[in-house]
């Protein structure tokens, strides 16, 4: 079970090491994170994570797996890992997300007529990529699978280890890596955050990337995708 993740500079590190850890526990299981060389790559939590392969190390797996991250607006834009994930989505057995990396799994043209889920701020930006929004903490359309925000891909690790290798090895998965979410607070979506709070994340995503939206909307007209 060869699972390979697009590793990208900008990656949010626990939209790939969540469900990385999860998926890890597949049966015979094989974890790649790939980028265009071995060197390390900047996570947008200020630390590096090493890949383990290149491109021209994957040209194949069984699952692909695309995280998001501030970085997603460049890689859509770097034809060698847009190309590497057409190439290795057009055959893989489930073709998955998390976070923002749908988008770049639509701008690769793999999303096109499937149903899928992103971060809450950029579900609005699937539609531009082809793809069909839906308000979810995971989608399963056929053998596309997407997860929603950041730790929504731990949920997302859970529901496609369930459809690969079944109920009973997923909650036992569960079990052993204790997975009981009890947050402290109940603000982990829109609706129960409140404008107020929704305000101030806005406000901070827009110091940090400014130009993020329009550059995606601009690489979405440029791969000759229409709203």
């Amino acid at each position: 079970m060869h699972i390979a993740f697009l590793l990208f500079p900008g990656i949010t590190q626990l939209d790939l090491t969540g469900p990385a850890q999860f998926l890890s526990r597949l049966p015979g299981a094989k974890i790649d994170l790939v980028w265009d060389s071995l060197d390390p790559v900047p996570t947008d939590a200020g630390f590096s994570i090493l890949p383990t392969a290149t491109f021209a190390d994957v040209p194949r797996a069984d699952v692909l797996c695309v995280p998001g991250g501030m970085g997603v607006a460049q890689v859509i834009d770097h034809a060698p890992a847009l190309d590497w994930v057409r190439q290795v989505g057009s055959e893989a057995t489930w073709v998955t997300s998390v976070c923002t990396g749908a988008l770049v799994l639509g701008a690769a043209g793999l999303l096109r007529g499937y149903k899928a889920t992103t971060h809450w701020a950029w579900h609005d930006l699937l539609a531009l990529f082809g793809a069909e929004p839906v308000q979810a903490r995971t989608v399963i359309d056929r053998n596309r699978a997407t997860g929603g925000g950041v730790t929504a891909g731990i949920d997302f690790a859970l529901t496609l280890m369930a459809a690969i290798a079944g109920e009973d090895h997923a909650k036992a998965v569960q079990l052993a890596l204790e997975y009981d979410p009890a947050p402290p607070f109940d603000t982990g979506t829109p609706a129960k955050a409140g404008p107020a709070l929704v305000a101030v994340y806005q406000a901070r995503a827009n110091k940090l990337a400014p130009h993020r939206r329009d550059e995606l909307i601009a690489s979405a007209a440029r791969l000759g995708f229409t709203a």
